[in-house]
């Protein structure tokens, strides 16, 4: 049982995906998260956090990533947030490393792997625009509703050219947002391989929201 200390600081979400009943931690007061945010800092926009929803196009993504062969694979979740995407395909023997921009999201990523009784994905803070990873390194890459600005399709075509493996492929959610309906048609102008893998209705605060799920090849493997 989680102390008092713990139980004033975070909140439990019991998430059924991938076949599995997952345990989900995240901060409990969320309005002092967002509040905390400096209204005058320019890069306070990139701290927005985000990463403490659990968005229905990740939930889409686990239960794709659920259907694949992940064994031994080497893979990247971008923008980890809680950690579940990662969770779930660290689960099926993938070598994961969980990347998100905000430290604290790794902090609870962490958490929820050991709380699901997990092997710990390697998690790192990073920011796509300047990636650190070696050329050609991953099998696979995903990512869940990280088309809601047109200015992060430029560096995640980029890092996408110089991370992903020949063969490998590209899975993302994405929640039919008007901002990302371009995405798709752009990648495939530019060579990328571009398929549609279906759809996926999550409930979603009281609603039910249909997630896309895409998936890309690398121009050079066409």
């Amino acid at each position: 049982m989680p102390s008092t200390d713990q139980a004033d600081r975070f909140q439990q979400l019991t998430v059924q995906t991938a076949g599995r009943t997952w345990a989900l931690e995240r901060p409990a007061d969320l309005e002092s998260l967002w509040q905390s945010l400096d209204e005058d800092d320019p890069e306070a926009e990139e701290h927005i956090p985000y990463w403490v929803e659990l968005w229905p196009a990740t939930l889409a993504l686990c239960d794709w990533l659920a259907r694949q062969d992940l064994a031994g694979r080497t893979c990247l979740d971008l923008g980890c947030g809680l950690g579940l995407s990662a969770l779930v395909a660290s689960g099926l023997g993938a070598r994961v490393v969980g990347m998100d921009y905000e430290r604290d999201a790794l902090y609870f990523a962490a958490r929820n792997a050991r709380l699901n009784d997990v092997p710990q994905p390697l998690w790192l803070c990073m920011d796509w625009n300047r990636p650190g990873f070696a050329p050609r390194s991953f099998d696979h890459v995903w990512g869940g509703d990280i088309f809601y600005e047109q200015r992060f399709f430029e560096p995640l075509e980029k890092l996408l050219l110089h991370c992903l493996a020949p063969g490998g492929k590209v899975w993302f959610g994405d929640p039919e947002r008007t901002v990302s309906q371009a995405v798709w048609p752009r990648f495939a102008r530019r060579g990328w391989r571009v398929a549609g893998r279906g759809q996926v209705v999550v409930p979603f605060e009281g609603a039910r929201m249909t997630v896309n799920v895409w998936e890309l090849s690398r121009p050079d493997d066409i």
